[in-house]
């Protein structure tokens, strides 16, 4: 049967999602875990291989059992072998035919900002922090420009060899609460490094370092001309996957 995990980690001491040969990384420890209860060696599925260093609230990842633990308990069975900073929040039995990859629909990632004069131990594990709150209606105006389908080679890693650059973003919403900003970004797909840029671009939109018809510019033409930054991947979570 195929057993569908939604997973929470903390990203902060782990190399990322995927399996590498040098580096503690998530999927590692819980093939590892599954292995311990069942018995079996397993390749689990993700929804996405975030980077390392970046969170995940809502993380969905599928593998194939012979066990017959019925598959609600893989949560309760599963934690106990697993270090502190990855937990199984909920299991359940889905199709043969479901991956957790490839019939996800959309995903949201959030990221997080706190504004402050020095980083705090309490929040700086996951959010970045702020010198000052930016102006938020300029951030929206800005949002708007990136939201819909667009080439987005502009907020894409160098180096990376992805050639198809064509994303689709649904939405994108600023959210402030006090001293706290996050930004969500819900899209069909993202490109390496590309809602961190995103979050770099509101930003300085909002810092009034970089204009609307600036990042009207980058977008259409591609070329970020140094204009913007890579946001710090402790503020990133993946906070959401949908496969309806």
């Amino acid at each position: 049967m195929r057993i569908l995990l939604t997973v929470s980690y903390d990203g902060t001491d782990f190399c990322g999602y995927q399996i590498q040969p040098n580096g503690r990384t998530v999927e590692e420890v819980i093939n590892l875990a599954i292995e311990k209860l069942t018995g079996e060696k397993v390749k689990s599925v993700a929804s996405g291989r975030t980077d390392s260093g970046v969170h995940a609230l809502s993380q969905k990842v599928h593998f194939d059992t012979s066990s017959t633990i019925p598959p609600e308990k893989f949560s309760n069975a599963l934690n106990p072998l697993l270090p502190c900073d990855v937990k199984v929040i909920k299991s359940q039995r889905v199709a043969d035919t479901f991956n957790a990859r490839y019939s996800a629909k959309n995903k949201t990632y959030r990221y997080s900002f706190f504004v402050g004069q020095m980083e705090e131990p309490l929040e700086t594990r996951y959010k970045t922090l702020l010198p000052s709150m930016p102006d938020i209606a300029l951030m929206k105006d800005g949002a708007k420009l990136i939201e819909g389908e667009h080439d987005f080679k502009c907020f894409l890693a160098s180096g990376s060899s992805v050639k198809d650059t064509v994303r689709t973003v649904y939405s994108i919403k600023i959210v402030r609460k006090g001293r706290y900003l996050d930004i969500f970004v819900k899209g069909n797909g993202f490109l390496y490094n590309m809602v961190r840029m995103i979050a770099g671009a509101l930003v300085a939109v909002g810092e009034k370092r970089l204009s609307l018809a600036e990042l009207e510019q980058v977008i259409l033409t591609g070329d970020r001309q140094n204009k913007i930054k890579t946001m710090p991947a402790k503020g990133l979570t993946l906070f959401s996957v949908i496969y309806k």
